[in-house]
């Protein structure tokens, strides 16, 4: 037993790197209650008091108090974290700030609610994400969190109150955070908090009293948050047992396994243990241990699978271990986990076969320690079926070679026995028996042995041709070749069944490893699934398949190995069926058997997620035991990396109808804005015209015509603007690129602000060979318009602008040079944005002109930036890709437009 009282290393291993893992981040202390009311949030309050008294970093990130004064004291004195306001539906709400808590980084931080659902704009859709972030980063967590909204209470929850609840956060969450500290209240004393208005406002009270604050409904959320607590409790236990390699059972809480078969009688075994983990409400296991000295045909592997499934259809843990000695394995995984009660059925063997090979039951009794054994006997004339062995399967092909071989032997052996002694010729026999037994099996080895004992006796123990033997010591030479011949044998295919197993092991292991890293280097479900797909199907030698949604009446097909896998109806009512009710169905299960494929839920946080099919080739066992846990394995891998993918791209979404409602609120504030400038100036002009026309001189009037004039035209430009700007988000721009002229797009641009840029000196460099530009002329004379305008607003008045150009390569570059204040480093990545402004409060302008510059220049596959300009200033710069057709030669003409030079607008 020595073997059995060493610490798995394995295990060990995986507690000390999780451990390790732990240790770099935050620690996370969730105060669990039954409902709203009991004081978790009061509860968390006292702690971080108590932290902050012991010189703790402490800082609140978000806590609500419910507007209760008791609770509202206790926030005094410790720093707050500003929340985020975040416009959603014309409310603004007050929001959680991640990025503001990782700046701050404080040793603790207080995170109220932590199933609360963001709102649309925030980084992480869920609360328990934003927790995640704070806990990489190093940071401890206090948080809170009511039965209600853990994932796997939810249902339970809801039964007994009639209400669903959608906030929930994975139990994996729950499982894994540091401490959990139950907050306790007797249902009396929350009913009566509940009266005082101490839970909700008199109103809420009222309705809550009705529905979810009845007495009998506490009482059950009170047991049903006392025995999470209690199973957290025992989880830790479990993790403390095995970093430190405690092997003996600690009688904490009972915990039953018990031992299957392949026979019915393991049925009667089961249902028996699950009636006894419900009378002890406690968690039960089910184990097979499969050993090399027990060859498996197809029949008696297929019979262990259906009471495996059985096992785990009742909520059974189960596992199938691998080992010489089925009752050290089992006593071994029993002290691992901890279990207080083992439940195996008797013997129904003769007591000299229990005397000779021993017996199960005895050697558990014998090993078992502090744990309780139970011995079960089936119903009375059940019998257990006859399973055909596989250790004289081999081709009849495989047992000719062998037989050959002795009886060339004999023969040889025979012409040589004047030289050869007798001795020397058994010994061949027995040397040839082994090599027959490593090299064919044991069912072709058995036979070589009998038949060289056979031919040893008749050709060459006298009285020869006969099988008399006159001398007795002949006797302990047969005996000897078909022991060695039998242990050779049996250690041979014990060996190779011990390395076929390692070899399975080793491949799923590699294919976990493999698909991991797959996972890992993909964005999107479809990828996810495609990699899920395939590494299924190569463990079944078959077909896989991928079908997403929540609503079987709504799945859709993400991923095949096999895009000519006929779905047809009955494998359409098979997956609907797994989605629908959360189990497996299909070949090799209990429900739909005659399917020719199994379909497994794709099972997340949120619930069923899709289904994932396995169809086998017909010439292959279905799933044996390591293949089936390896395939739960992928399929709860990928169920998780599928919804992280989702929740992905629900946020990603989320954020993009976030920009999309501020790019509106931000469109209307600025159009609210920017035209009612030009509006007022044409409106008041107007009125004066209409009102004073038969006063004003002809100066005058023509001073006020020439102002609507201007006004009109700014706010021509403004609708343009946002026209465009909206076409580029949409992209619905299409280009009509043809060869133009850019020294006639400036000089059309320059021509259409005339008004707004005169007084000022522009000064043009654009080189006579310039090659004509492959781009869309008016949308280009639109970038021109932009940067020149924009200019003109933020220069002082009578200032020089200078427009330059020319070839660089395989681009034509353009600048824009101003002698204004300059654009600062801060402000040179940000005026490219929608509705960004300098900090010049007087200067008109919605802010969309750059942004469109962008835009166009991005849709032809140009650049455009800032920098700070030599003296003082800045330049706006853009370039142009060249046609790689054009030449020199298609230079525009000289002459044909302005000269190089100045012009004074």
């Amino acid at each position: 037993m020595m073997e059995a009282n060493r610490p798995d290393p394995d295990a060990l291993l995986k507690a000390i790197q999780t451990e390790e893992q732990l240790s770099r981040r935050g620690k996370l202390k969730i105060f669990f209650g039954m409902c709203a009311g009991v004081g978790k949030t009061y509860a968390m309050l006292e702690a971080a008091q108590r932290k902050k008294k012991e010189g703790v970093d402490v800082v609140i990130g978000y806590v609500e108090p419910h507007k209760r004064q008791e609770t509202e004291v206790l926030t005094e004195g410790i720093e707050r974290i500003p929340t985020k306001p975040l416009a959603y539906h014309h409310v603004t709400l007050q929001e959680f700030d991640i990025d503001a808590a990782l700046a701050r980084k404080p040793s603790l931080i207080l995170v109220d609610e932590l199933a609360h659902t963001n709102a649309p704009g925030s980084r992480n859709v869920k609360r328990w994400q934003d927790v995640e972030e704070l806990l990489q980063a190093g940071i401890d967590v206090y948080s809170t969190l009511n039965t209600q909204h853990l994932e796997s209470l939810n249902n339970s929850v809801a039964q007994i109150t009639g209400i669903v609840v959608r906030e929930t956060i994975p139990d994996e969450i729950f499982d894994r955070s540091d401490e959990v500290e139950l907050v306790d209240l007797p249902v009396p004393e929350l009913l009566q908090r509940l009266k005082e208005g101490k839970v909700y406002m008199t109103e809420q009270a009222g309705r809550a009293a009705e529905n979810f604050f009845q007495e009998g409904k506490l009482m059950a959320l009170r047991e049903i948050a006392l025995r999470k607590t209690a199973q957290r409790v025992d989880f830790q236990m479990t993790q403390y047992r095995t970093l430190h390699a405690v092997k003996g059972v600690w009688q904490a809480g009972e915990r039953l396994l018990v031992c299957v078969g392949p026979g019915p009688f393991s049925t009667r075994l089961i249902r028996r243990t699950k009636q006894m983990a419900n009378e002890l409400k406690a968690p039960w296991m089910a184990v097979y241990v499969e050993t090399p000295q027990k060859p498996m045909g197809e029949e008696k592997r297929e019979a262990i699978e259906n009471q495996i499934r059985f096992a785990q259809s009742l909520g059974a843990e189960t596992a199938v271990l691998q080992g010489l000695k089925p009752g050290e394995e089992i006593l071994k995984f029993a002290h691992e986990k901890n279990v207080t009660k083992i439940v195996v059925g008797k013997s129904r063997r003769p007591r000299w076969k229990d005397f000779l090979f021993g017996s199960l039951v005895d050697e558990l009794v014998r090993g078992s320690g502090d744990i309780d054994v139970y011995s079960i006997s089936g119903e009375k004339g059940e019998q257990s079926p006859k399973w055909k062995t596989d250790v004289f399967r081999s081709p009849w092909t495989q047992y000719s070679a062998p037989l050959l071989v002795i009886v060339a032997w004999t023969g040889i052996a025979k012409w040589l026995l004047p030289h050869v002694e007798i001795v020397n010729v058994s010994m061949i026999y027995l040397l040839m028996n082994v090599m027959i037994a490593v090299r064919y099996g044991q069912g072709p080895s058995l036979a070589a042995a009998f038949l060289s004992v056979a031919c040893f006796d008749f050709f060459f123990v006298p009285p020869y041709f006969t099988f008399s033997v006159s001398d007795a010591r002949y006797w302990v030479t047969f005996l000897v070749v078909l022991s060695v011949t039998l242990l050779t044998s049996r250690l041979t295919f014990q060996l190779r069944r011990s390395a076929e197993a390692a070899s399975a092991r080793e491949r799923y292991t590699s294919n976990l490893y493999a698909l991991s890293r797959e996972m890992l280097k993909s964005r999107t479900t479809r990828e996810i699934s495609a990699a899920v797909a395939q590494h299924l199907a190569q463990v079944a030698h078959g077909d896989a398949i991928i079908l997403l949604g929540s609503e079987p009446e709504l799945m859709f097909l993400e991923a095949t190995s096999n895009p000519n896998w006929h779905f047809d109806e009955t494998d359409r009512a098979v997956a609907h069926w797994a989605s629908k009710n959360a189990k497996s169905a299909g070949k090799g299960t209990q429900t739909l058997p005659m399917a020719k494929a199994i379909f497994f839920p794709l099972i997340g946080s949120r619930g069923v997620i899709g289904v994932a099919g396995i169809r086998p080739s017909e010439d292959t066992a279905f799933l044996e035991s390591a293949g089936q846990h390896f395939v739960e394995s992928v399929i709860g891998q990928g169920a998780l990396a599928i919804e992280r993918a989702m929740l992905a791209e629900e946020a990603r979404s989320a954020e993009v109808e976030a920009e999309r409602e501020g790019l509106m609120s931000a469109l209307l504030s600025s159009v609210s804005h920017d035209l009612r400038t030009p509006l007022t100036s044409i409106a008041g002009a107007a009125g004066t015209l209409l009102d004073q026309d038969q006063k004003l001189s002809p100066e005058d009037r023509r001073r006020l015509l020439e102002s609507i004039e201007d006004e009109s035209a700014r706010l021509n430009r403004l609708v343009e603007n946002i026209l465009q700007i909206t076409k580029i988000e949409s992209g619905n721009v299409a280009l009509r690129k043809e060869k133009h002229s850019l020294e006639e797009i400036i000089g059309s641009a320059l021509n259409r602000l005339d008004a707004s840029l005169r007084g000022r000196k522009i000064a043009t460099d654009i080189p006579e060979d310039l090659p004509l530009v492959p781009m869309d002329g008016l949308l280009m004379e639109q970038v021109m318009v932009n940067l020149l305008e924009n200019a003109g607003r933020y220069t002082p008045a009578g200032s020089p602008i200078d427009i330059r150009a020319w070839r660089n390569g395989k681009y034509v570059q353009v600048e824009v040079a101003d002698r204004g204040p300059g654009v600062s480093a801060s402000d040179r990545t940000r005026v490219f944005e929608k509705f960004y402004r300098s900090g010049k409060k007087d200067v008109w302008g919605s802010g969309l002109g750059l942004a469109i510059c962008q835009g166009i220049l991005k849709v032809h596959q140009g650049e455009i930036g800032v920098k700070e300009r030599d003296g003082g200033g800045s330049v706006f710069y853009f370039s142009l890709p060249l046609d790689t057709a054009t030449s020199d030669s298609e230079s525009r003409a000289a002459g044909s437009g302005m000269e190089n030079g100045e012009k004074s607008a």
